[in-house]
């Protein structure tokens, strides 16, 4: 009988964050897949427990991949667990998860940190609808393109960033989004210096370019406000409307060319007329 794959938050900052549910999926495992194990070592030490580990990243996904899949499928338990936050998620083990759906083993989430959702939570931004777009590309090309196809987003969007990037990434953003957009800054989550900063992009960019940055960030951006041109409607368009109105209201045609005609270019005589010869 196959075994099962375990997908465990971990913190991303404060062991405080740890959760009796992790503890007994590390328990439970009988080895751990892991983004870094010298990452994951240390926080096994301060549980208390001892398993075997492999690495799993972005480049041994193959190999290391079909191996996993291999030992659970034989009946072993398999923890997944990612420096911090939620594995799985603009990570490597995202292959893993898929593997095991192909290959019918059961996955089972263990809840806990997510820096997305973590930052978009305390971010002062719109919260309602958001789209997650991980971490922008080091080529420029594939970087320029990414932008490219969210500069028209109208939901808060979420990019994770690395410090030694992040001035490159908010010159990015003026070009792209503007120096007003609506910013929030989320760096050290969790952690001692932890900042959650409301501004824009153009107040960030004037910071960083002074202020060396330091420590991991998530940077929530406003959604774009974009007008949407109404079409312009011919005098057939409004007659057309003038005839559903009468129609849909039961009400004489003179009316319905009333409420037909507002908001446009053409009086209520000469919708009447144009409704009248499509009626025939």
């Amino acid at each position: 009988m196959a075994g099962v794959i375990y997908v465990v938050a971990t913190p991303i900052g404060n062991l405080n964050d740890m959760t009796p549910r992790m503890r007994e999926a590390f328990e439970a495992a009988d080895f751990i897949a892991a983004e870094d194990t010298r990452v994951t070592v240390k926080l096994l030490n301060h549980l208390g427990i001892k398993k075997p580990m492999i690495s799993y990243y972005e480049h041994n996904l193959k190999d290391k991949g079909e191996y996993i899949i291999g030992r659970v499928l034989a009946g072993e338990n398999c923890a997944v667990c990612s420096d911090a936050g939620t594995p799985c998620i603009s990570d490597p083990g995202e292959i893993l998860v898929k593997q095991a759906h192909a290959n019918g083993i059961r996955v089972i989430p263990i809840t806990g940190p997510s820096a997305v959702i973590t930052a978009l939570s305390v971010s002062g931004q719109n919260t309602g609808r958001f789209c997650f777009e991980g971490f922008l590309s080091t080529a420029k090309k594939q970087r320029l393109e990414h932008l490219e196809q969210v500069k028209n987003e109208t939901r808060t969007m979420i990019f994770y960033e690395a410090p030694h990037k992040l001035l490159n990434t908010l010159k990015d953003f003026k070009e792209y989004f503007g120096a007003d957009r609506s910013l929030t800054i989320a760096r050290e989550l969790t952690k001692l210096h932890e900042q959650i900063w409301l501004t824009t992009v153009g107040e960030a960019l004037d910071f960083y370019t002074e202020n060396s940055p330091k420590g991991e960030f998530v940077l929530i951006v406003a959604g774009g406000v974009f007008e949407t041109a109404e079409k312009e409607l011919t005098l057939d368009d409004v007659a057309h409307k003038c005839i559903e109105i009468m129609e849909s209201e039961n009400i004489p045609m003179k009316e319905a060319a009333k409420l037909a005609c507002v908001k446009t270019a053409f009086s209520k005589s000469e919708v009447y007329k144009a409704a009248q010869n499509l009626r025939g």
